[in-house]
């Protein structure tokens, strides 16, 4: 099956085999619709979770007996981090958190951090890489995951810092909003090729070439 990235709550996870990697996508919690991305290493079977967002009971039979190395979560949202302590407790997973958001996870869920990463930082996946793009506004501390397939075109994880058709809320606050789309600018789109392919924390995957000729106008917008 060719892959869409197309899932809702209930229904089958999504998954996109590249030649070093697997990405498994679901979607979790029918008001919420979170998606929550499981990685494997197809040279060692190590595995990497994006956001333990909801419903252990689905996420954790996705994970099986192959186990899990790392939890990252893109932000401190109470949304995308709610099936955290069930995980880890069942995995004995590290916890990731982009470092100004870490406090605020820990304080949320009662799962210690166990490492707070800042932009530039790397997140393995057995034998492939995360590279950890900070990109504050959203949250402060909210964090893509970028995955320069050497096959292949990038990959990249966007938690709610970037969306088909905008950049995160913030709230109508003037500041935090002119952070969000500076950093989503000179941080993927300056730097990020058009046929990268990216992976929102709700709704549908799009890729940086569908969305750049849409910045002028996002920056017009605000949100």
């Amino acid at each position: 099956m060719t892959y869409t990235g197309d899932v809702t709550p209930g229904g089958p996870a999504d998954v996109r085999e590249l030649t070093h990697l697997t990405i498994t996508k679901v979607a979790v919690d029918p008001t919420m619709s979170n998606n929550c991305y499981l990685l494997r290493c197809r040279d060692t079977g190590e595995q990497v979770l994006i956001d333990a967002a909801d419903a252990s009971a689905t996420l954790l039979p996705l994970v099986g007996d192959a186990g899990l190395t790392s939890v990252v979560t893109t932000h401190q949202h109470w949304d995308h981090h709610r099936a955290l302590a069930d995980v880890v407790a069942a995995t004995g997973a590290s916890v990731v958190v982009g470092a100004p958001d870490a406090a605020a996870v820990t304080e949320q869920t009662g799962v210690p951090v166990t490492r707070s990463v800042a932009h530039g930082d790397t997140v393995a996946v057995g034998s492939c890489e995360l590279e950890v793009i900070a990109i504050a506004g959203h949250t402060p501390g909210s964090i893509a995951l970028l995955y320069a397939d050497p096959a292949g075109h990038p990959h990249l994880f966007t938690g709610d810092s970037l969306f088909p058709g905008g950049v995160g809320n913030t709230q109508g606050d003037p500041d935090r909003f002119a952070r969000l789309i500076e950093d989503v600018s000179t941080r993927i789109f300056d730097r990020l090729p058009d046929e990268t392919w990216f992976y929102p924390g709700h709704g549908s995957d799009s890729t940086l070439g569908a969305e750049r000729a849409s910045l002028p106008e996002w920056r017009e917008r605000g949100w």
